[in-house]
């Protein structure tokens, strides 16, 4: 089983290395545009939806994808709807524990799209960037969780997630930030002085909305009574459960970029 989840990381994160740093944002759109589909698709299974209407929800979420991706103004007004959802909306979302029924298809759109759209627009390095902050705060919390984890964060949504792990996924993106900050050519000449406290603090916001897509994800599955959304990738269940946090992470992260003056 290890060896399956490895050998598929690998897969993937070659694949999508190789479409991010090579493809023109042209070409680009349809890969992540066949990301978005198939995480809708994922998305409306999860809502219980039959095969045929989860694939016309997927086509319809790839078409929107397609036409709000072409003006950078747009993509900005998106992702700010998107970071105000995460940061207002997807709480009452995890509070209530649940997602109506009605609700699923448009927080379904507002997951997957905007995500798309910053992915796309965003310079590739700091696509990756963002990426990386990811997967390290999710490596950093999955490892203290297991070493020190006790105090449940959200027992009746993810009962594997403690208190202690956001702590370790929390440290996590300190040092990344820190180490980003001081060494990536980019940044360098833009994060002295007090400008390191919100930039610290921009990091560790995006790694908080991160959780919060991760949760919501996790309240949607237990919604459904499944352990993964999906199976296409073995070892790792579907696209959903590789791009929960991303989705939260990207649009806001988008907007930090702007703020900062990087490009």
């Amino acid at each position: 089983m290890f060896l399956t989840r490895l050998l598929t990381a690998a897969a993937l994160i070659a694949a999508f290395l190789g479409a991010l740093l090579w493809l023109d944002r042209f070409a680009l759109s349809f890969v992540i545009a066949a990301i978005v589909a198939l995480g809708a698709y994922e998305w409306g299974r999860l809502g219980e939806a039959g095969p045929v209407w989860s694939g016309i929800y997927a086509a319809v979420c790839a078409l929107i994808y397609f036409s709000l991706v072409r003006e950078i103004w747009v993509s900005v007004w998106i992702c700010l709807l998107a970071s105000v959802f995460w940061i207002a909306c997807a709480p009452y979302f995890l509070y209530r524990g649940s997602i109506g029924r009605l609700w699923l298809p448009w927080v379904g759109g507002v997951v997957l799209i905007p995500a798309g759209i910053a992915m796309t627009a965003m310079p590739p390095k700091w696509v990756l960037l963002t990426l990386i902050l990811v997967w390290i705060a999710d490596t950093a919390a999955y490892f203290a969780g297991n070493a020190f984890g006790k105090r449940k964060l959200a027992p009746k949504i993810s009962p594997g997630k403690t208190w202690e792990g956001v702590a370790g996924g929390a440290a996590g993106t300190l040092i990344y930030a820190m180490i980003c900050g001081v060494f990536f050519p980019d940044l360098g000449g833009r994060v002295e002085g007090v400008i390191w406290v919100p930039f610290l603090a921009g990091a560790l916001a995006l790694f908080a909305l991160g959780v919060v897509g991760d949760l919501l994800e996790s309240a949607l599955k237990r919604q459904a009574g499944v352990k993964d959304s999906g199976r296409l990738l073995p070892g790792h269940g579907g696209v959903l459960d590789r791009i929960d946090s991303a989705t939260a992470t990207l649009p806001p992260a988008m907007l930090g970029l702007l703020v900062l003056g990087a490009g």
